[in-house]
């Protein structure tokens, strides 16, 4: 779509009422016209009287007809504005759909690695002060210029030279507002966008305040936040600063017609070329030619807001999506091959020309330093990214080929901070298998060793996980993200540094419950500690983005300084019965 086409845009969400804004549209014009109605009364209360007609009957039907306009324009406004605020609605959840959609289509590595309060901010702020300008600007703006263009009509045909008087400052205001819609849509942009960012801080500062108070920090001190407050302070201050003057120049200049309908009709009633009647007419239409235009123009920060807002919603729709076919492949062994792969983000490359394979319904651990892009190759697997270069094949068919819903279905990914939704125990599990039976979570439960902790809360399986799961420890969240994963029972599991945070009680538990999960499937193991992976058929070796060298712990300890180094510096902080305790997944 073009850049600029923010209507568009905005139309192609409103599919499903297009109708209700059409009708709203309509009542809003009828509501306007009817609005009109009391000034032609008034004129035509006042052309009599001057005419000295006085007749109580004549003139009272005419003020019930003023009263019968202002009724109707209540009424016809209040219909249009119901029936617009329901198409609104309609369209900011069309919005949300959509976002949601594409989130489920671009890299997750890309949701994964934006901060969760832009995301939010978005998704769910930004997207909501879409809603008044929808149910007013489009009904209520487009009533108030087209009902002035009957009425200036009108006025042509009374008189034509008060008519084109009546327009005479209307050049002048749509001249300031066209250099207005200049600095207001630029100073309003930084003013949304600095209120984003703002926002999405005080997300993360909200959340780290345990960290901020363990280290004595302050809200002033903690310079990401505050620079983004005055940052937002600074963007507002220049908005108003460049705008208020021209804003209020136009509006003082547009209904300002009267300077000039006044004394030019005056002359020409002096001098005989204007009845008295056409002129006390045309005067009092001159008001309601312009308050609907002056109407319109107030509209001025909702047409800004709109075009920004559709613009920073179509940043993230327009984002490029993991292109995959919607045909499912036949897989049979879920042999995982890496083919010199590259992969680069935010342009520096993490890993460059890798190459490896791994051992179908076996163990294939990937050991390495902090950084060497362990994570990003699990990551990889789980088509969370699509690679940079070179090709990643499950049983020879490059992944690029597999539906995303199959990779999903096949690949169980485990990380070592699982996300619980704030829904009951049996729920978080139950994500897992779609329909699952109560009894189906229950033996998944006791797999993975959460199903005793959970029987000792007051409320079992229904007991509520609370914001990210933060009503339990580290440890049970990992137990029922576990169980979770057992659920699924899919053929390849991807553990990435699933026992990181795990105390040796913990981890202990946590090994048991993978080693019921991981029997007779592919299993590709991220890990830190090397005690839990020296079974692994094959171990691969990463360093700074390459593979430094794989094969069997034994093999590694004889052949690769790196992998020796690690293992020393491991065994060097436990002891060698803790070692003997954790030593196997399976």
């Amino acid at each position: 779509m073009k850049k600029d086409s923010t209507f568009r845009k905005l139309m192609y969400f409103a599919s499903q009422c297009k109708d209700k804004m059409t009708v709203s549209v309509i009542l809003a014009v009828l509501g306007v016209a009817c609005g009109m109605i009391p000034y032609f009364a008034a004129a035509n209360i006042t052309v009599k009287i001057i005419d000295g007609n006085s007749d109580f009957r004549q003139l009272s039907y005419v003020v019930l007809a003023a009263l019968a306009g202002y009724t109707g324009k209540v009424g016809f406004n209040a219909l249009s504005t119901s029936i617009s605020h329901s198409a609104a609605f309609t369209i900011l959840k069309n919005i949300r759909v959509k976002f949601a959609e594409k989130l489920s289509k671009v890299p997750l590595g890309y949701v994964l690695e934006n901060p969760s309060g832009e995301l939010k901010t978005i998704m769910v702020d930004t997207v909501e002060k879409l809603e008044e300008p929808l149910a007013h600007v489009i009904p209520e703006m487009t009533s108030n210029l087209l009902v002035p263009i009957f009425v200036l009509l009108y006025l042509f045909y009374l008189d034509w030279r008060m008519a084109l008087i009546s327009l005479v400052t209307i050049p002048m205001g749509m001249l300031l507002y066209k250099l207005i819609m200049k600095k207001y849509v630029y100073y309003y942009k930084k003013y949304v966008q600095a209120g984003n960012v703002m926002n999405s801080n005080v997300v993360e500062y909200v959340n780290g305040i345990e960290a901020i108070k363990a280290f004595n920090q302050s809200s002033t001190s903690y310079k990401k936040y505050s620079d983004s407050v005055e940052n937002n302070c600074d963007a507002v201050t220049a908005f108003f600063k460049n705008t208020l003057f021209l804003y209020t120049a136009v509006m003082y200049v547009t209904p300002e017609a009267l300077l000039f309908v006044i004394p030019s009709g005056l002359y020409f009633y002096i001098n005989g070329t204007l009845a008295l009647s056409v002129f006390i007419t045309c005067i009092i239409l001159c008001f309601g030619l312009l308050t609907p235009l002056v109407q319109a123009m107030q509209y001025t920060d909702s047409i800004a807001s709109m075009g920004t807002i559709i613009g920073q919603v179509y940043q993230i729709l327009d984002k490029e999506e993991l292109k995959r076919p919607s045909q499912y492949k036949k897989l049979k062994n879920y042999k995982i091959k890496f083919q010199d792969v590259t992969f680069s983000y935010d342009d520096t490359e993490i890993l460059k020309g890798i190459s490896f394979d791994t051992v179908p319904r076996r163990m294939t651990a990937i050991v390495g330093p902090s950084g060497s892009g362990k994570s990003t190759i699990a990551k990889l697997i789980a088509s969370f990214w699509e690679a940079s270069g070179g090709r990643i094949t499950i049983d020879d068919v490059d992944v690029k080929d597999i539906p995303l819903k199959q990779i999903s279905d096949v690949i169980s990914y485990v990380s070592q901070e699982n996300f619980l939704f704030n829904t009951s125990i049996k729920e978080n599990i139950r994500i897992g298998k779609e329909g699952a039976s109560d009894e189906e979570i229950i033996e998944a439960a006791k797999k993975a060793s959460c199903h005793d902790f959970t029987m000792c809360l007051q409320n079992g399986y229904e007991t509520e996980a609370g914001e990210a799961g933060k009503h339990f420890s580290g440890g049970e969240r990992q137990r029922i993200s576990i169980a979770r994963a057992i659920l699924k029972n899919s053929p390849v599991i991807v553990l990435d540094e699933a026992t990181a945070y795990a105390d040796p009680e913990n981890e202990a538990i946590i090994q048991e419950s993978i080693s019921h999960m991981v029997k007779g499937k592919t299993l590709i193991v991220i890990a830190h500690r090397l005690s839990t992976i020296t079974t692994a058929d094959n171990i691969v070796v990463v360093n700074q983005g390459k593979i430094e060298a794989q094969g069997t712990h034994e093999k590694l300890l004889e052949n690769c300084n790196l992998y020796r180094k690690m293992w020393e510096a491991h065994i060097g902080t436990k002891d060698k019965d803790e070692i003997k305790g954790g030593e196997k997944y399976a």
